[in-house]
């Protein structure tokens, strides 16, 4: 392990994201809400510090980065711009104690959406603005945006793509991992801008237009408003952020190919068509629950129950009712779509509907070999075989996953928070979700859970974003030895 190279490139995500709050600075001086001092003090410093580690420790080009060079570029690479990230929230005194900033930053750049703001309207508007922006940076990957804009990354930097990007198999869509490291990022930032744009044609201002899709995209689901996008009160607003909350959590990989001119790659993709028909079913059975007992109408049952199961499903996280407050069958359905998650490839979290469609198909060949016990069977995804060493990856996440949610639902019970916030929390934030239920459900945030419980589930959070393993890999004695 070359650790003064993991350092170098760790000093250049530093550097690069110190540049990057000159941005909400920027619009804090534009509005004039006296942020912008914390946030140009909080960029000298990460440009510094970034600048020093960088120079440091650079040394010559390399054509090869090793896996485990990789892992620890990126896991020691968020955990820094975690930290560094919560700089001007600490420095303005929104976030009086630090962990209280490092879990608002690490939430953003995580897209998980939990806050313990009481108060987002109270907010400056230029912090707000750098709250929504980091979730647009960490929805595609500020390694993978690196990848793409620094050439000297682009070499030997499939190890970091692959430990960055949220699927079992990462997609190559280009023989050069920068080629499609650019083809990602810019499919992201057109979808980006046809947001931006629907948003203010119903009549959003700009800046929340601006921030609203910053967290649409990355299905991260920090809003600029209290009642989340329940403030507008807009049915266009609902759709738009519903149709664009889909798009997010579908494999980019596709998208890119559909602007190829290949519409008909959507409904060709296993996962795809699993993804849309789940969400279907969802919406009609979360709708049916809600309707006579709590809308009187289906049009209502129908506009609430699809955008909470949208916005959970994909792993956004807005809301538009509470409903916390809903029959028991909604709030199953609420916790269920926590674990499932969007697509492998997508800006989503959770388990990934990839991981289970290839579990349930293992079940199925297992059960099957039971029958016919001298057959030769494979587990296969859209009629392709899935190697043994996929099956045996996912199983592996699988159990991690549940494993890692029930030791943070211990470890939040025994520092005394209530059993159904307990789980709640832990599943919303391994599963980069943010809003739970109970203490933390869509009125409620984070404020409340104990100092170490911040720590602990700021941790869980960049566990679920890096995909477990890219962090836990640091606690195998093997990883330490040559």
């Amino acid at each position: 392990m070359r650790w003064a190279f993991v350092l170098q490139y760790v000093g250049i995500l530093v550097l690069f994201l110190g540049l990057a709050m000159l941005i909400p600075a920027g619009v804090g001086l534009f509005y004039s809400d006296g942020c912008a001092p914390a946030l140009a003090g909080s960029s000298a410093i990460s440009v510094l510090c970034g600048a020093v580690f960088f120079l440091v420790f650079r040394r010559e080009k390399t054509e090869h980065i090793s896996q485990r060079e990789g892992m620890a570029i990126v896991a020691i690479g968020w955990a820094a711009i975690g930290l560094f990230g919560a700089l001007p929230f600490y420095i303005s005194g929104i976030s009086p104690f630090f962990a209280d900033a490092f879990f608002e930053a690490v939430s953003g750049f995580t897209t998980t959406g939990a806050s313990v703001l009481t108060d987002v309207e109270s907010v400056p508007k230029g912090l707000l603005f750098w709250r929504s922006f980091i979730q647009w940076l960490g929805g595609m990957g500020i390694i993978v945006l690196t990848i793409a804009i620094l050439p000297f990354l682009g070499v030997g930097g499939f190890q970091l793509y692959k430990a960055e990007v949220p699927s079992p198999v990462p997609d190559k869509l280009r023989p050069r991992i920068r080629d499609t490291a650019k083809a990602l990022w810019k499919v992201y930032v057109l979808f980006s801008l046809a947001e931006v744009l629907l948003l203010l044609i119903g009549g959003m201002t700009l800046y929340d237009a601006l921030c609203h899709t910053f967290t649409t995209m990355p299905t991260g689901g920090y809003s600029t408003k209290n009642l989340s996008i329940a403030h507008f009160d807009s049915l266009y607003f609902e759709i738009v952020i519903m149709g664009f909350m889909v798009l997010a959590g579908i494999n980019f990989s596709l998208h890119f190919r559909m602007l190829q001119a290949k519409p008909l790659v959507y409904w060709r993709n296993p996962e795809c068509r699993f993804f849309l028909v789940t969400l279907v079913i969802l919406i009609i059975v979360m709708s049916t629950s809600v309707f006579g007992t709590v809308y009187d109408n289906v049009a209502e049952s129908l506009r609430y129950g699809s955008f909470q199961v949208i916005s959970i499903l994909t792993t956004t996280g807005y809301a538009t009712a509470d409903y916390d407050q809903w029959p028991s069958v909604g709030r199953l359905i609420i916790l269920l779509c926590m674990f499932a998650g969007a697509s492998a490839g997508s800006t989503g979290g959770g388990m990934k509907l990839m991981r289970l469609m290839a579990c349930f198909k293992f079940c199925y060949k297992e059960l099957f070999n039971l029958l016919h016990p001298h057959s030769v069977s494979y587990v296969k995804i859209g009629g392709k075989p899935v190697s043994d060493a996929v099956i045996n990856g996912v199983l592996g996440f699988l159990a991690l996953y549940i494993a890692i949610f029930v030791l943070c639902a211990v470890l939040l019970a025994s520092m005394g928070v209530d059993f159904v916030t307990s789980l709640s929390a832990s599943a919303a934030s391994i599963g980069n979700i943010g809003p739970g239920l109970a203490l933390v459900g869509p009125t409620g945030n984070y404020a409340d859970i104990p100092y170490f419980g911040k720590w602990l589930l700021s941790w869980v959070m960049l566990l679920g974003r890096l995909e477990i393993y890219t962090i836990i890999i640091f606690l195998v004695p093997e990883f330490w030895r040559k």
